[in-house]
């Protein structure tokens, strides 16, 4: 575990075949890393650049694209899944994620068949099933939960999806299953900074997690944690590390991309930022208002994209497996 005293996880937002085998041991053998998630277009570029994929598609000719599609994301999974084990066996996470068919969203019925077949087919306890957090996401969400399947509610964005996810967990009545909120961080600080001043950019995506892990802790459930996703840094006027070390908390996980984690790593200091009380981001959100800053309407723009971006990638899967 990234910093084990206040249970502080750092997860591996990556999945690539020959990675898996060798890398990502020594990441976890060193402590670092104790997770890992995937999505529709870490596998599209896995698959599709990779060459530890083509002698397996070759045996898979003459199936469907997803057909080949959903093999090799299963047998990822499942590999990654068998590595982390151990972890999860001594009650440190260990959980791997995969998404449901993002196509799927709308219809519930569609998505919790499909979300229980893979976790049933990849057949290992630490699997966590990937649902957007929509309005259809959960219904879903509670369905699976109620199958006590572990799940990873991803593209959070407003705090009434966070809302929307943890009522949704409550009701299931789960008490096996695991559950992890994806607060989604850097995204709003590209989006938003062009247009504030300079002692707002760069805090949006902080403080906007910061909001969403204290509506989290507020519900007390001992077996849902905040995530805190697309934490990597583009450009040079952060450190790599900054979403991961301005996002350290209690009973929380960051997951990151390759570089981060490896910045995180050699640089961290690995000390506990989070909680912050409420009035000072109710404060810090007052003044973004102030400035003429819509977060609510960002939120909600960039929800749409993302579900249009695992859209696109698992798209670009599908006609080029065909």
């Amino acid at each position: 575990m990234f910093v084990k005293d206040i249970n502080f996880s750092l997860w591996l937002d990556f999945i690539e075949r020959d990675y898996i085998k060798n890398e990502f041991k020594k990441l976890i053998k060193n402590g670092e890393v104790n997770g890992a998630t995937s999505n529709p277009a870490i596998f599209k570029n896995a698959i599709l650049t990779s060459p530890a994929y083509k002698s397996r598609l070759a045996e898979l000719s003459g199936k469907s694209a997803k057909e080949k599609y959903e093999t090799l994301a299963k047998e990822d999974i499942k590999a990654a899944a068998e590595i982390l084990r151990p972890l999860y066996d001594n009650g440190d996470d260990g959980f791997v994620s995969i998404e449901i068919d993002p196509f799927l969203s709308a219809s519930v019925e569609d998505s919790v068949a499909e979300g229980v077949r893979l976790f049933e087919e990849i057949n290992e306890p630490n699997v966590m099933i990937k649902v957007p957090a929509t309005k259809e996401g959960y219904k879903i969400i509670k369905e699976l939960a109620k199958r006590e399947i572990n799940v990873n509610a991803t593209l959070i964005f407003g705090l009434e999806q966070t809302k929307g996810v943890m009522d949704a967990i409550k009701a299931s009545g789960a008490k096996k299953a695991k559950f992890v909120i994806s607060v989604f961080v850097s995204r709003f600080d590209r989006t938003l900074n062009p247009s504030l001043p300079e002692n707002l950019k760069n805090r949006v995506g902080v403080m906007g997690a910061a909001a969403h892990y204290n509506l989290v802790e507020s519900y007390n459930l001992p077996n849902v944690k905040t995530l805190f996703a697309s934490t990597g840094v583009k450009g040079d006027d952060l450190a790599p590390h900054y979403y991961v070390d301005e996002l350290i908390a209690p009973n929380s996980v960051n997951t990151a991309p390759l570089d981060t984690v490896a910045a995180a790593t050699a640089n961290s200091v690995r000390k506990p930022k989070l909680p912050i009380a409420q009035s000072e981001i109710d404060a810090f959100f007052a003044e973004l208002k102030g400035v003429g800053a819509d977060f609510e309407k960002t939120c909600d723009e960039l929800l749409a994209d993302g579900l249009k971006q695992f859209e696109a990638a698992f798209k670009e899967i599908m006609d080029e497996l065909r």
